[in-house]
């Protein structure tokens, strides 16, 4: 069983890091500090209560505290435009290191564990999406492109790389890799390009041979995979025909000669029966040419047993080695992928954390660093429910995530709570709910 990990140690973390901020500022005007600009934008994000720091303002001249000292353990609350001011300078690769600690805090206490799949790896989905367009808006950072009419569209993306598994709805975020123009390249950047640096930067952070990285068709091209075996990752990429034309050359030839193994696994999925055909090989080029990477390939067909209607059909590389008894769990953790956009992006976009929303755009890295505390949020969200029980049971209880929230919202916005703990305890005591007798 999983030990705990409480909000007050996410809290810690999240500070501690705060507290290495820089501080770029060179005048005397030094009222308000970065590490209270950078709390009350992550306690925005953390509560989903864009209206926060000004109750928190109210409450202060009402009751001599509030929660933004209580609860995110600021000294002042500075106002929206002072801390864009002060957080626009500062790069978000700044508070990656919390990213990387907490991942670690979560393995240590093996709420990790659940997450191994494919022989004890852990499945890592890669995928890019945006959180900014305008046609005026712009800085240093944009990405551009022209639409109709020759006019400009101001944009910025990024990776945001998960750690997934099958069946869960739980997906735990990892530092992002901004696709952004970079130093002494005139070229403007992309996604594998920013794949690449992630795959790069992570190396250190994971045991080797411990991750299988997921994506999609983009990913599956050579320099990448390439990159990511000499980094000692594993792959399961989609492949598509298009784009792998020698690839798919071999196949059709292997497959008249009858060399490519076929598995068919029935399985009713409590509706209906599915009838999975699975087709496999081991050791085809990825591409043409002497210096082709040699990958394993498998694609599934999975029809409705009775209408013949085909319910799914994909194909992927990978360098897991493919059999009988190996090609059900690839396929199955390769569709998996799409967690990264459902459970991830689509969530972030649509259920209180408002990615795609201008919090702030600033001349230099201010978007980039907000969206980075909002994947912060969203993953200590995460981390409570899997390794906090009395968070675990008001999330369960309230139900949809909006109900929680409303009610964090609504209580801080009146009542100022000494503590985390004290806040959560209080609307398990107002629920007259029965809290696990581990946590009191």
């Amino acid at each position: 069983m999983a030990d705990p990990i409480p909000l007050e140690h996410l809290m810690t973390i999240l500070f501690r890091q705060f507290d290495q901020l820089p501080d770029h500022r060179t005048g005397q005007n030094s009222r308000y500090s970065i590490q209270d600009a950078a709390k009350a934008a992550f306690a925005v994000f953390f509560t989903q209560s864009p209206s926060f720091l000004a109750h928190q303002r109210t409450m202060k001249q009402t009751k001599g505290r509030s929660n933004a000292e209580t609860l995110f353990q600021m000294d002042q609350i500075p106002c929206d435009n002072q801390i864009r001011a002060l957080l626009d300078p500062i790069s978000p690769r700044q508070v990656f290191p919390v990213f990387d600690e907490v991942y670690r805090t979560l393995e240590q206490t093996g709420v990790l564990a659940d997450f191994r799949v494919l022989d004890d790896q852990w499945l890592v989905s890669m995928d890019g999406t945006g959180y900014f367009a305008s046609k005026t808006i712009q800085c240093q950072n944009c990405l551009q492109r022209t639409i109709a009419n020759d006019e400009t569209i101001y944009y910025h993306t990024a990776i945001t790389p998960v750690m997934v598994r099958p069946g869960s709805s739980q997906v735990i975020c990892l530092a992002p890799e901004f696709i952004m123009p970079q130093d002494g390249h005139d070229k403007q950047d992309c996604e594998r390009t920013a794949a690449k640096r992630w795959i790069k930067y992570q190396a250190g952070h994971f045991q080797p041979h411990s991750v299988t990285l997921l994506g999609d068709d983009l990913y599956s091209n050579q320099p990448l995979c390439q990159l990511a075996l000499e980094k000692k990752f594993n792959f399961i990429f989609v492949c598509k025909p298009d784009s792998h034309q020698i690839l798919y050359e071999w196949l059709a030839f292997l497959a008249a000669n009858q060399d490519i193994d076929h598995l068919q696994v029935h399985h009713w999925n409590g509706r209906f029966t599915e009838i999975a055909t699975y087709r496999f090989i081991n050791e085809v080029p990825l591409r043409g040419g002497d210096k082709a990477l040699f990958v394993n390939w498998c694609e599934v067909s999975i029809i409705h047993s009775q209408t013949g209607e085909q319910l799914y059909h994909n194909a992927f590389v990978t360098h897991h080695h493919l059999t009988e008894q190996t090609v059900v769990a690839v396929v199955k953790a390769g569709r998996t992928r799409w967690k990264s956009e459902n459970e991830n992006n689509n969530v972030l976009k649509t259920k209180g954390y408002h990615l795609e929303h201008n919090f702030g755009h600033g001349q230099q890295y201010l978007a980039s660093f907000l969206l980075t505390l909002n994947l912060l949020a969203f993953l200590f969200h995460t981390v409570l429910e899997l390794a906090d029980d009395q968070y675990r049971l008001l999330r369960q209880v309230l139900g949809a995530r909006q109900t929680f929230f409303n009610d964090i919202r609504a209580l801080t916005r009146y009542l100022c709570f000494n503590s985390w703990q004290h806040l959560l305890a209080f609307m398990i005591q107002q629920l007259e709910l029965q809290p696990n007798p581990d946590t009191g």
